[in-house]
């Protein structure tokens, strides 16, 4: 090639447009002359013309010239693409997904899209995963990648990526009810660098979202979405939250189990009846300071922890709940929770029944009770003797009824209604024998309310099987038998969490017309467990979910909190959306 080739032939696209604009700017050529001179057509050539000025005006062509570049001396800038890929790789021979990966990515301030994650991934050679259930995704192996230092959220504008944007639907409740402020005026510590609000809801975003083994994920303190949940970039990690609840003590639970008891009273969610039950929690550390209880799952006695709880059979909070019960105080708990639930109450409360098995208290404190005004609907103990005067009874005196269960089908059972003189309690009690409900010996359920229809009786002490469930679902999603796992909690706050974040789901059923009903574990899996983008702007956060069946319903019941200001995320709103991709 001779030299007057070189500048006249054109090799670049960017040489070509280069020498067109010189000759339409420069040599005043026309646009039609310019076009055909270089092979464009006018539309082609006008609109060159027009980007060209544009970028020109913004100033864009001073910050980086399309046509030169000014070569610097020295070693160039080696961008960080090396370890990007690298923690990329590492990550997908895991089986990790390409949303886990942007969400780890996001943590680590690499600005990238899945998109790009997943070109990178087909081109070293990784085929699509395929679906894999949660259970599946529980054993994984955990990469072993430093998270960033928690602190406080600083709600500059930003947009990231989090496999939990379902917990921000709880965001809403939070502060319509008020909860909020009780945490905010609780007793609870707080550190230099996290105040007490994002500490609570720290522990708060683990329970909601079903985190089972703490310390064997690694993924939870990098994901952003719980990190906003709380008021901070990231959550802490393992060995914060063993400090913190260290701190705690039994005063300062109670304390916040009060204030939360008198929001779930002022919104009308405690009717005139509570449910209470033991439940078992079992030990695998050293069980030398234990005592042994019976264990229903497991079928023996076991050492472990004993916790009561109280529950309201109708809107299912949980309004109540203790560790330190031992057995030389068990009898004593009914009392403990009565001062508990009138104590600083004003008069008038609705507390009129309490429900629980035999084995709750003795017939001295169900004395007790009556003298405080309070029915109670109770199992007796069956001995021997009892159970033959029972088969005793004449045919005649048995009276067929009809009992609505819980999924509004009915139940006949028989029944016979008395009244009895009940030695320790040393008055005339109401003892109603049942028979017919699946067991081999009758039922005798005794009360001291003696008005009240043998129908609503037998019925009233059947929905206290709700709070059996309520534990059962607490064993399982909330992972209260977890207490020995390498964090360490203590327990009594625990299950002080335990309770609010079981409260929370319940408000949140609240407000689906037909799964009101359902378990927590089905609302996580139904409605809270998706991923998506989360963006923080100037007005509001805006939270867009993954494309799921029940995400229209979902946006619905959300529409309702949008004007709701979020107080500790820099007082905004949080508006709810959907992507357009699942």
């Amino acid at each position: 090639m001779i030299a007057t080739d070189y500048f006249l032939k054109h090799n670049t696209i960017a040489q070509k447009q280069y020498e067109a604009l010189r000759a339409f700017f420069v040599d005043k050529l026309s646009a039609k002359e310019t076009a055909e001179k270089f092979g464009y057509t006018l539309r082609a050539f006008n609109s060159l013309v027009t980007d060209f000025r544009t970028n020109l005006k913004q100033e864009l062509l001073s910050q980086d010239d399309p046509f030169f570049q000014v070569r610097k001396k020295g070693r160039g800038i080696k961008k960080d693409t090396d370890d990007l890929l690298k923690l990329i790789i590492e990550m997908r021979k895991k089986n990790y997904s390409v949303t886990d990966i942007k969400t780890t990515l996001d943590s680590k301030n690499y600005s990238v899209s899945e998109r790009y994650i997943s070109l990178m991934l087909n081109k070293q050679g990784f085929a699509r995963l395929p679906r894999r259930s949660n259970k599946f995704k529980a054993t994984l192996d955990r990469p072993r990648i430093t998270a960033a230092k928690s602190m406080m959220i600083d709600f500059e504008s930003e947009c990231f990526t989090s496999r939990s944007t379902g917990i921000l639907l709880f965001l809403p409740y939070l502060e319509k009810y008020g909860i909020i402020q009780a945490i905010a005026e609780s007793d609870y510590p707080e550190t230099t660098s996290i105040d007490r609000i994002s500490s609570i809801l720290a522990f708060q975003a683990l329970k909601l979202n079903n985190f089972r083994r703490y310390s064997a994920d690694d993924l939870w303190c990098m994901d952003r979405g719980l990190g906003l949940f709380a008021g901070l970039n990231v959550l802490p990690k393992v060995a914060w939250y063993s400090s913190y609840s260290h701190r705690i003590t039994r005063e300062m639970n109670i304390h916040f189990l009060k204030k939360l008891h008198r929001i779930w009273q002022n919104n009308g969610l405690l009717g005139d009846t509570i449910n209470l039950d033991f439940v078992t929690v079992p030990y695998w550390g050293d069980d030398d300071h234990l005592e042994n209880n019976w264990s229903g799952k497991r079928g023996k006695s076991l050492a472990s922890m004993l916790c009561v709880l109280a529950q309201d059979p109708d809107s299912g909070i949980i309004d109540y709940g203790d560790f330190d019960v031992r057995h030389n105080n068990e009898h004593l708990v009914v009392l403990e929770f009565l001062d508990f639930y009138k104590k600083d109450n004003p008069p008038g409360d609705d507390l009129k029944y309490l429900v629980f098995d035999s084995k709750f208290t003795n017939y001295q404190n169900l004395k007790k009770l009556d003298n405080n005004g309070i029915k109670f609907v109770t199992i007796r103990r069956r001995g021997k003797n009892l159970v033959e005067q029972i088969n005793n009874i004449a045919p005649a005196n048995w009276k067929k009824i009809r009992v609505m269960t819980a999924d509004g089908k009915g139940r006949t059972l028989k029944a016979n209604d008395q009244n009895v003189f009940l030695k320790g309690y040393d008055d005339t009690i109401r003892q109603i024998a049942i028979t017919g409900h699946g067991k081999i010996k009758p039922a005798l359920i005794i009360t001291n309310e003696f008005d009240l229809k043998l129908e609503a009786i037998i019925r009233k002490y059947s929905r206290r099987w709700l709070v059996e469930k309520t534990i059962a679902e607490q064993t399982e999603f909330f992972h209260l038998n977890n207490i020995s796992s390498s964090m360490v909690i203590k327990v009594d706050f625990d299950l002080t969490m335990t309770i609010l974040a079981h409260n929370l789901y319940r408000l949140f059923a609240m407000d689906l017309n037909r799964c009101s009903h359902f378990t927590d574990i089905r609302l996580y899996e139904k409605f809270i467990s998706n991923s998506g983008e989360i963006t923080i702007a100037d007005d509001k956060i805006e939270v867009k979910m993954k494309k799921k069946r029940d995400l229209p319903e979902l946006l619905t019941i959300m529409n309702q909190y949008n004007n709701i200001n979020i107080s500790w995320l820099g007082n905004k709103p949080i508006a709810f959306s959907g992507l357009s991709y699942s």
